[in-house]
């Protein structure tokens, strides 16, 4: 367990990374319901590397680490690690909610009714989450080599 939860926890990272550049990459103006359905199956792939991030992290903090739980439940910068992380998956429920939506309007057959301001408003979230994601490794060295005591 000491090789295999960081494994998942660091492939679910770079899932969650890639996920959320995909999505970044793919919200435009005047989307096609064929690129939405897309972004509801990327959303979905970044919804499960969250929860295989959580359950992993989880775990080696209360069960499987070695260095115990009291290091890191000490450690302050521990905590502003989960909580940034918690900061970004709340974050991430805005285009979640709205790529729904789209989808049950793309599934429906419906007109789309996606604004650019829409999708403005989806990409600085998602812009948000990349700079929230980007400081978490950082948050997380400093942990792993005690600083913040």
């Amino acid at each position: 367990m000491q090789v295999l939860l960081p494994y998942l926890h660091f492939i679910g990272i770079m899932v969650i990374m890639g996920s959320l550049i995909s999505e970044h990459l793919m919200l435009k103006p005047r989307i096609l319901k064929q690129q939405i359905k897309s972004l509801a199956g990327v959303d979905l792939i970044y919804w499960l590397a969250i929860i295989v991030v959580l359950a992993s992290g989880l775990l080696r903090w209360l069960v499987f680490d070695p260095k115990g739980v009291d290091f890191f439940s000490k450690n302050p910068l521990f905590h502003i690690k989960l909580t940034v992380f918690f900061i970004m998956v709340i974050l991430s429920l805005f285009p979640t909610m709205k790529l729904r939506k789209w989808n049950k309007q793309a599934r429906q057959g419906n007109h789309l009714d996606v604004s650019d301001r829409d999708i403005k408003k989806q990409l600085m979230f998602i812009r948000i989450e990349l700079l929230l994601l980007a400081i978490i490794p950082l948050l997380a060295v400093m942990v792993a080599l005690g600083k913040g005591f």
